[in-house]
């Protein structure tokens, strides 16, 4: 199977949009959400949860009372503020272990943290694999991986042929995971100028690690000047502009009813989406016939 993930250098340019839609263009696929910090792909495709796990990750410290001999050390230790009254918050907890290394008496444990749940579900749609980070919880790379794991080995059990995953924003560990191995990145662009710059930073993470990319600038006639802009950056790179999507209320129609956009729009939306992903599957194809 080939993975398409889509991505973006900032959140709410659109990508969920996007996935969904494609989602329900294509039928051979599964359908994974990476974003695990604001996981929201499940709001449109309306899952039915078949399997649910939990993720347990890091450690944070525990201060076990009847070995602790009240010497204050941890307290005055931690550059956190994590220790008061002898316990440990776990929300100011960074994992660190000093605490854990320094403690005379050996009152210190380090445990294992819930850090979030995996889901797999079905929908209308195909199966979805998805997950939610507990708030203040880290560690999301290997929740990401994680998700990932998942969804590919239900391809492989339903011989689906596409993976198509709900990136998430930025260019940190999470990005990161989510690329890694993906057959094609999908950057989604918007005609700002933080818009261009976030395009730089996750275009360059693609090239570092040798992912082909295309471009989709969504809402860009809100600015055409830097659209083109955008256009030239794209060109310079040797970036395919593979869509151009204009600001429309139809999206927020589509999320209020939460469906994808594909579903409601029966005009220029739905065509250049669905020309879309025609030409990310003959990329891809493309590509896997040159190796």
């Amino acid at each position: 199977m080939k993975e398409i993930v889509i991505i973006s250098g900032k959140g709410g340019t659109g990508k969920t949009s996007i996935a969904a839609s494609f989602a329900a263009i294509e039928g051979d696929k599964v359908l994974a959400d990476c974003d695990v910090d604001a996981s929201d792909l499940h709001l449109v495709m309306s899952p039915r949860i078949a399997e649910k796990g939990e993720f347990w990750s890091g450690k944070k410290a525990r201060i076990e009372e009847e070995k602790c001999n009240k010497c204050g050390l941890c307290q005055e230790l931690c550059r956190f503020g994590a220790i008061k009254d002898f316990k440990v918050d776990c929300l100011s907890c960074e994992g660190c272990s000093f605490c854990f290394h320094a403690c005379p008496a050996g009152a210190i444990v380090m445990e294992d943290v819930l850090s979030g749940h995996w889901f797999v579900s079905e929908t209308r749609y195909g199966p979805l694999v998805y997950a939610r980070l507990i708030p203040g919880e880290e560690n999301s790379g290997k929740l990401v991986a994680l998700v990932r794991q998942k969804a590919k080995a239900l391809a492989e059990e339903k011989a689906l042929k596409y993976i198509i995953t709900d990136g998430p924003p930025g260019i940190g560990c999470p990005v990161i995971s989510s690329l890694s191995g993906a057959a094609m990145a999908l950057l989604v662009a918007e005609p700002t100028v933080s818009g261009v710059y976030d395009l730089e930073r996750v275009a360059g993470v693609c090239k570092h690690f040798r992912i082909p990319a295309a471009v989709c600038i969504n809402k860009y006639d809100l600015n055409e000047e830097i659209g083109r802009e955008i256009e030239r950056y794209c060109s310079q790179r040797g970036i395919e502009l593979i869509g151009k999507l204009p600001f429309d209320e139809v999206f927020i129609e589509a999320i209020s009813r939460g469906v994808p956009v594909v579903e409601v729009d029966r005009g220029n939306i739905k065509d250049e989406i669905e020309r879309m992903w025609g030409t990310i599957v003959t990329r891809v194809e493309i590509n896997r016939n040159r190796r």
